[in-house]
């Protein structure tokens, strides 16, 4: 494990488009980083993140033939330590590395960390050597790791982007699922087909793909149960439907708990939004209410919250840096959550006004 003291960004040379400005910077700068996953231990930030790297994409070849994603290679994963956010960013290099995964045989896309009696648990998605996604459980007794791989994925997991929330009464669960890329609509009674379609194959009328949920096994190394829809509905009460492109889920679900209540995050993909909705027990339903992040520069949108300091922070990742959809960099803002409980929308960019 290396690790690297940097002080934050005060300015990255990669314009905002449409002449605006941007409403945060990058917490590093002399790696790419993406997809965090932020938490608070022994009172320090941990944001655990996936390492963008440059070059060329993946070579399109049998198993893998015809994958999206190709461009997202990253080979191992990171973690950004602060006392505070705004605050100087240690980061920790090779937590875990691809060849240190005996299934894995590629892409090691957004992980997240979990800690219980003494043990840290790195989850992350790769794709096995059949080209599907499986969600693996490595550990290490710091934070910061180096983490150490279980030989096999978890039974029973397919898709990409794992979140794990521990409850009040700390039992865990673990959120995941990704469309596209990502292969959740590969997946039939959770067994992954090669030659299922590409895409999301619903019609805009029909029930949209949900985040999947199950609980973990006491050891946090395995699901206690099948995994279920974590189901969004409309203010009606209405499972969400494919043609809800602004509101449905894509991929990158998180949740959170303000309130008494569960707030389940996500990506809504092509629409370039972080929206969030909640409900009253961690498998929901979970009924929509907005937006947490608006569109920022570069495709994806994968964010966490984590309360610290006596407040909430948002983490997500742009292109600013690199300006280049696969190559991100990680940000951080303050979240608010007003009086009923909803969420102010955030905006990574500040319009100038002449």
């Amino acid at each position: 494990m290396k690790a690297a003291l940097l002080l934050p960004v005060a300015l990255v040379a990669q314009s905002a488009p449409n002449e605006r400005r941007y409403a945060h910077q990058p917490l590093v700068r002399d790696i790419y980083t993406a997809d965090p996953a932020a938490h608070v231990f022994g009172g320090k930030l941990y944001v655990y993140a996936s390492h963008d790297i440059e070059g060329p994409p993946l070579p399109d070849v049998p198993p893998f033939q015809g994958a999206q994603g190709n461009a997202f290679k990253m080979r191992d994963y990171v973690a950004l330590e602060m006392a505070r956010p705004g605050g100087a960013v240690r980061v920790h290099r090779d937590l875990l590395k691809l060849e240190d995964v005996p299934w894995a045989a590629r892409q090691l896309w957004a992980p997240d960390v979990a800690y219980k009696r003494g043990t840290y648990y790195l989850y992350f998605p790769a794709k096995d050597r059949a080209g599907a996604f499986r969600i693996g459980v490595a550990t290490a007794k710091t934070p910061a790791g180096p983490f150490t791989a279980r030989p096999q994925p978890i039974r029973g997991s397919y898709s990409i982007d794992p979140a794990v929330f521990t409850d009040d009464d700390g039992t865990s669960y673990m959120l995941f699922g990704g469309l596209s890329g990502g292969q959740l609509q590969k997946v039939v009674d959770g067994v992954y087909r090669a030659d299922g379609p590409a895409t999301d194959p619903r019609g805009a009328r029909e029930r949209a793909f949900m985040p999947q949920i199950a609980r973990l096994s006491g050891d946090m190394l395995e699901f206690a149960e099948t995994p279920r829809d974590a189901t969004i509905v409309d203010k009606a009460g209405k499972p969400l439907l494919s043609g809800d492109e602004a509101q449905r889920f894509f991929e990158g679900a998180w949740m959170h708990k303000h309130g008494g209540r569960y707030y389940l995050s996500y990506s809504t993909g092509g629409t370039h939004l972080l929206a969030y909705a909640v409900g009253d027990t961690p498998y929901g339903p979970f009924t929509w209410r907005g937006t947490i992040l608006r569109p920022v520069q570069g495709w994806t949108t994968h964010g966490s919250t984590v309360r610290h300091g006596g407040r909430w922070w948002l983490f997500y990742a742009d292109s600013q840096m690199s300006g280049k959809t696969w190559l991100r960099n990680v940000k951080v803002a303050p979240l608010q959550h007003d009086a009923d409980g909803a969420i102010r929308p955030i905006d990574p960019f500040i319009e100038d006004r002449k």
